[in-house]
């Protein structure tokens, strides 16, 4: 028997369903009874319980009352603190959207506001968090996803056909590495069974290099056989090459969190200017990124999801950055669990919790080794540190520069410098702004702390009066040209591209200016060259520039944990691994990991190489 057969065979003749259908793993009831609609939840409780499946009922379109009427109901009965944005409706789905800056208002007591509407006008609702400071990625995304609703309803229901097929018994599982093995970058691993084919990212390399994307040509990858893609976090070496998998012809779902998916297409879009801008041929245009948005389907921390017949995940946090997940895969019906950890921080950081551990299994461990073989300073002496350095330029009248990736470590040292008494501008230039505006529509993906000081106490660290965004290259050049001490976060934290790289050849003349790095700098990057303590470099346009400002770097705010975070991490695994597996770190220190966590733990450890392939089971 079906799943369906299953459920319409538990369900009383009253119920009136008019249709059962799919939205991806979830199981939708459409009722004609008003009734049952308002008092279905200890009918559908009890088949919940019994298929271990989620099901939600919503409301045949035949008794919804008016949009008209709908909308003047909400603006009525909400309460004006909600700071309600926008209403729009959704037919398709039976659900009216709601945009707020205070979703907590809008869902009410226990749920009681939301009820409220249900029961008067029959449409479900979804609450919207509106960001504090306007953002077109998140405006343009959510106005695209609303355009897309009547495509979005069948390609989630013909993946939930997919899902809920018929399974075949999984004798084996093994993982090709496409990237990011022995390598910082292009993380990309596909996951097979007899049935099922997943990639697990699908990321660029943000070096120079000839070969920057992972080996989709491998005799193992067949884009058409794809039945998901899921994607551990936003920075472009883990999902940067996911719309070109649109753009060869995959049609199916990519997995992730909803502020995952915003900063991908955010990062993915600027990818696309970069490569404009330096006359590359990019791999793939917007339309492939429009094309991942419209088949993205996003998932909560903690929510079991089907993916296959043979194959379900649950995405925990990484501490990595905004949304950055781990990823726990069931494999067979309890047979084999992999966790996945993409980037991982096992520690404190000011914005994000310490990576989740509390996993009930896990049979084998993919763990990344970034800072494998380093250990670290604690983040209070890295917050310390980047401090006093910050205060000791702008006391001796200098600028500083601090290069970041716009997603994470420049928010993370915005938040910092929120606790500050430091009296100076705070210039956001390149994506940083957008980034933190996004930032601002999702603290519930931040640590607690952050959410109390957010939510509760209203003491947010992204709309500080000393922050400025830079929005302009006319904006841009008057920073450049006040010689008044302040402090500048720009992309490309590698220093790679972007506007970091005119703020540092007008900063380096300048010995009371001073360069911080706060995050990784990649082998063969410029990053890496002026870290190493180079004092001339030549930039890609062939200018030279001297290095006469002071440079630090300050370790410990990053978003990978070190030798002892990881260490700590694999020891609160649930119980011992049958296998561990060694990624994303430069080739001796996966290597020299692998060792170190073999001596400790006992357990079979390896290192792959790119385009090699290892069975689990």
């Amino acid at each position: 028997m079906s799943i369906i057969e299953t459920i319409k065979a538990e369900l009383p003749a009253k119920a009136m369903i008019t249709d059962i259908s799919f939205e991806g793993s979830e199981i939708i009831l459409y009722t004609k009874n008003k009734e049952f609609f308002t008092n279905f939840f200890p009918i559908v409780k009890k088949i919940v319980n019994q298929i271990k499946k989620r099901i939600d009922v919503r409301a045949d379109p035949s008794i919804l009352v008016s949009e008209e009427k709908t909308q003047q109901f909400i603006k009525k009965v909400l309460p004006k603190e909600a700071g309600m944005k926008d209403i729009y409706f959704e037919p398709e789905f039976a659900k009216v959207v709601i945009h707020a800056e205070k979703p907590g208002l809008v869902i009410g007591k226990n749920g009681s506001m939301l009820s409220e509407i249900r029961d008067n006008t029959f449409w479900s609702p979804s609450i919207k968090r509106a960001p504090v400071i306007d953002s077109e990625v998140i405006k343009n995304i959510r106005k695209m996803l609303h355009s897309e609703a009547d495509y979005r309803k069948k390609f989630l229901n013909e993946t939930g056909k997919k899902i809920y097929g018929e399974g075949k018994e999984v004798e084996w599982i093994r993982a090709t590495f496409l990237g990011g093995f022995r390598e910082v970058g292009r993380s990309c691993i596909l996951l097979q069974t007899p049935q099922t084919k997943v990639l697990l990212d699908c990321g660029i390399s943000v070096k120079k290099e000839s070969k920057p994307f992972p080996y989709l040509e491998s005799p193992e990858f067949h884009v058409q056989d794809l039945d998901a893609v899921i994607i551990s976090h936003a920075h472009l070496d883990h999902s940067g090459l996911v719309p070109f998998l649109y753009e060869m012809g995959y049609k199916g779902p990519t997995y992730c969190t909803r502020p995952t998916r915003d900063l991908s297409a955010m990062l993915q879009l600027d990818y696309l200017g970069i490569c404009k801008r330096e006359n590359e041929k990019s791999p793939y245009s917007s339309k492939g990124i429009e094309e991942f948005i419209k088949h993205c389907i996003p998932l909560e921390w903690d929510e079991v999801s089907d993916i296959a017949p043979d194959m379900r995940i649950t995405l925990e946090n990484s501490g990595h950055l905004l949304g950055a997940s781990t990823v726990h895969i069931h494999i067979g019906d309890g047979m084999y669990n992999i966790l996945y950890t993409g980037d991982l921080k096992y520690g404190k950081t000011m914005l994000f919790d310490p990576a989740f551990t509390r996993f009930t299994r896990v049979e084998a461990l993919m763990i990344e080794s970034t800072y494998g073989t380093d250990i670290k300073p604690s983040f209070d002496e890295a917050v310390d540190s980047l401090v006093e350095n910050i205060k000791k330029t702008i006391e001796r009248g200098g600028r500083v520069i601090i290069p970041s990736f716009a997603v994470g470590r420049a928010q993370e040292v915005v938040a910092i410098l929120a606790k500050t008494d430091i009296d100076v501008p705070i210039y956001l230039d390149g994506m940083t702004w957008d980034a933190t505006a996004i930032h601002t529509a999702y603290p519930e993906f931040m640590s607690k702390n952050i959410q109390t000081e957010i939510l509760h106490k209203g003491e947010n660290p992204f709309v500080d009066p000393r922050l400025k965004g830079i929005g302009s290259q006319k904006e841009r050049e008057a920073v450049l040209l006040n010689p008044n001490p302040a402090v500048v976060i720009a992309t490309s934290g590698m220093l790679t591209a972007g506007p970091a790289l005119e703020y540092l050849k007008e900063f380096s003349p300048d010995p009371k200016n001073s360069l911080i790095f706060v995050g990784y700098q990649g082998e063969g990057t410029l990053g890496r060259r002026i870290q190493k303590g180079w004092k001339q470099v030549q930039l890609e346009d062939r200018t030279s520039i001297e290095l006469n400002l002071e440079i630090m770097t300050v370790d410990g705010l990053g978003g990978h944990s070190d030798q002892k975070e990881l260490l700590n991490f694999i020891s609160r695994m649930p119980s011992k691994m049958r296998k561990i597996v060694v990624n994303h770190g430069e080739s001796t220190k996966c290597v020299e990991f692998a060792k170190t966590i073999h001596k400790q733990f006992m357990t079979e450890t390896v290192a792959p190489r790119i385009l090699e392939t290892i069975r689990f089971k």
